[in-house]
């Protein structure tokens, strides 16, 4: 799709690729899928098979996504990298495999300031949805896993492959540190699965202090 200028130069429109790390997420990531594809800002989409001891794969496959399978597990760093290498894509659109409420307008929010050239990056901050995961994000915005970057930004990002549950306290330190300009977009009804809800209360509880561990050290001195 392309536009005109008023010197009837045609400017082509960048091209946008949709990467979705994804580790054990068969029951949510059909929904995902079907809102992205149906999202006419999105060219490509991409699912990051991060290791899933479940239907994850053949999910996403059976509904036309192309599937990019990591084993063993990398984390969300490493499947974010491997994603974006698949791709010559402009621009990348990462979403979580989880989320609840998505949908294809929220998409073409978190991408048309950075497609318009407004911004180089944009982040989803959850609003109006289930209330723990607002209230999270509302104390921690740079924590979203909803983002559209400028692959570019995101090549530059050291280390990002080894990140793992931190990559995006990762990406929003790199940003920050580089002048990159940022905007916020508000995601009204959106929310996701917590860690409790699909693993049990135990092994969630285990997994989420795992993924505030990374954090830390990705939050520390490196």
């Amino acid at each position: 799709m392309c536009a005109q200028d008023s010197g009837n130069t045609a400017v082509t429109k960048p091209k946008v690729a949709a990467v979705i790390p994804a580790y054990n997420e068969e029951s949510t990531i059909g929904s995902i899928l079907q809102v992205l594809q149906r999202c006419e800002a999105i060219d490509e989409v991409i699912v990051v098979n991060d290791g899933s001891s479940d239907r994850t794969a053949q999910v996403a496959s059976s509904l036309g996504a192309r599937v990019i399978s990591l084993y063993p597990n990398r984390g969300k760093g490493g499947a974010m990298k491997a994603g974006a290498k698949a791709t010559t894509a402009d621009i990348l659109l990462f979403v979580d495999a989880d989320l609840v409420g998505l949908t294809e307008a929220h998409c073409y929010d978190l991408l048309e300031p950075v497609i318009s050239g407004r911004t180089d990056m944009t982040v989803g901050v959850f609003a109006g949805g289930r209330a723990p995961t607002t209230i999270a994000q509302k104390i921690t915005p740079f924590l979203s896993g909803q983002r559209a970057i400028r692959r570019e930004i995101l090549e530059g990002i050291p280390q990002l492959e080894d990140s793992r549950y931190g990559v995006e306290v990762a990406i929003s330190k790199y940003v920050a540190s580089n002048n990159i300009r940022v905007e916020k977009v508000m995601l009204k009804d959106v929310s996701h699965v917590m860690k409790e809800e699909k693993q049990g209360l135990l092994p969630g509880a285990r997994n989420r202090l795992k993924m505030y561990w990374e954090i830390l050290k990705v939050l520390g001195p490196r």
